[in-house]
């Protein structure tokens, strides 16, 4: 068997700039962000519609421009916790199987360039323009706070925002992993991108219906055993993890919200000498949500990883 000669990563960097640029160029991508952009200034309008009403101290005001939901519109977390996955699999539902359609991928891979850095070079161009979007947004958010409301963040909330910030970027970076597996699983990007949104949809809308329906299934509730709903409870949250959209949902819950001091079952033991209502400092907010962000990027890590074994095995012909 010929050995590979110099780096598998040769040429990364060139086809991570091609797609991240291609990305930007693109109509499609225009429309999407377009999407986002409106109505996430539609909900921080809103924000602070209501937040100017407020009447008393708040020392992390600039935080509920993230969080404050007025009817009709959702908060700037919910937009984004349900548009960014559309986004992720806008940019890559036809990266792999749309070479292969345009009858590109053999001359692309005749030039100096290996499978792995094509393949990651994919994915780190669709993350930087997922990036590039994610920082636009925040610093209009942050603009925005500070004209209408006449106050700039304090270097807490400067702090919580970016960490918010960093789990979006990992959030989209799962579905935009998925986005790519499909691609590499289905020659039609008809159906990658059927796969992708059917995927988003189940996780987005049904997977709160089947959680408890499993974990009723895997540990019932016994009346006469007060320990089974908290065996059931736990197993419950445990399944909800599952899900890219909780992880996130708990990340920004966090985060965006210094009295969180737990995201899980609490006991009244457990409560006994704690300050109820006092803010928990950034570093302790940090350690609360790592185990969600530690899982959301293994998760971006998983996928992409199945994503590489398949194209590693695929053959490809002039």
């Amino acid at each position: 068997m010929k050995q590979r000669e110099g780096s598998p990563f040769t040429g990364l960097s060139v086809v991570a700039f091609k797609e991240a640029a291609d990305h930007m160029t693109s109509p499609r991508m225009h429309l999407v962000m377009l999407l986002v952009i409106l109505t996430a200034l539609g909900s921080i309008y809103g924000a602070i519609g209501d937040i100017k009403q407020t009447v008393g101290q708040d020392p992390f005001l600039f935080l509920r421009l993230f969080t404050t939901a007025r009817d009709p519109l959702p908060s700037f977390v919910g937009f984004l916790g349900f548009l960014l996955p559309l986004v992720g699999i806008t940019l890559a539902f036809d990266a792999v199987n749309g070479e292969y359609n345009r009858r590109t991928m053999s001359r692309v891979l005749s030039q100096p360039i290996y499978r792995d850095a094509l393949l990651a070079g994919k994915f780190l161009g669709g993350l930087l323009v997922v990036g590039i979007c994610l920082v636009t947004l925040w610093l209009l958010v942050t603009g925005m706070g500070i004209l209408m409301l006449g106050l700039p963040p304090s270097g807490e909330e400067v702090a919580r925002s970016l960490g918010f910030l960093v789990a979006s970027l990992a959030y989209a970076g799962v579905w935009l992993a998925a986005a790519l597996l499909f691609s590499t699983v289905f020659r039609s990007p008809a159906t990658s991108a059927l796969a992708s949104l059917t995927l988003w949809l189940v996780f987005s809308l049904f997977w709160g219906m089947i959680t408890p329906a499993v974990a009723g299934a895997v540990a019932p509730v016994d009346v006469f055993d007060p320990m089974s709903a908290v065996n059931n409870a736990e197993v419950a949250h445990a399944i909800a993890r599952i899900s890219p959209n909780t992880l996130y949902a708990e990340i920004t819950t966090g985060l965006l919200d210094p009295a969180t001091r737990s995201l899980g079952l609490v006991f009244m033991s457990q409560l006994r000498g704690a300050l109820m209502g006092m803010p928990l400092p950034f570093a302790q907010s940090a350690l609360l949500v790592w185990p969600q962000m530690s899982g959301l990027v293994a998760a971006m890590v998983l996928v992409y990883t199945a994503a590489y074994v398949v194209f590693q095995r695929q053959e490809i012909r002039a």
